[in-house]
């Protein structure tokens, strides 16, 4: 299925943002599929995104990982996104 976007002058043809998740979502995502347990610390994954582990930015005191970074990092790749 192609994913629309709204026509913007700015932007390229085809641009589609890359999703975030806030780093709360990624506690549950690791809690709920057990990827590493025990959960790492909230100052843990921080320190994942300060140092490159996770492709991200800081906004508004809030961490925001790209969905495709923290999966990667997960060991899901597209293959399976495909088939599920």
């Amino acid at each position: 299925m192609e994913q629309r976007t709204l026509f913007n002058p700015d932007l390229p043809p085809g641009f589609v943002p890359r999703p975030k998740l806030q780093l709360a979502e990624i506690e549950r995502l690791i809690r709920k599929y057990r990827f590493v347990v025990p959960c790492p610390s909230r100052q843990t994954l921080i320190r994942m995104c300060e140092d490159g582990t996770f492709e991200g930015e800081l906004t508004r005191s809030c961490w925001e990982v790209f969905e495709d970074s923290f999966f990667r990092w997960a060991g899901y790749d597209e293959q399976q996104k495909m088939a599920a």
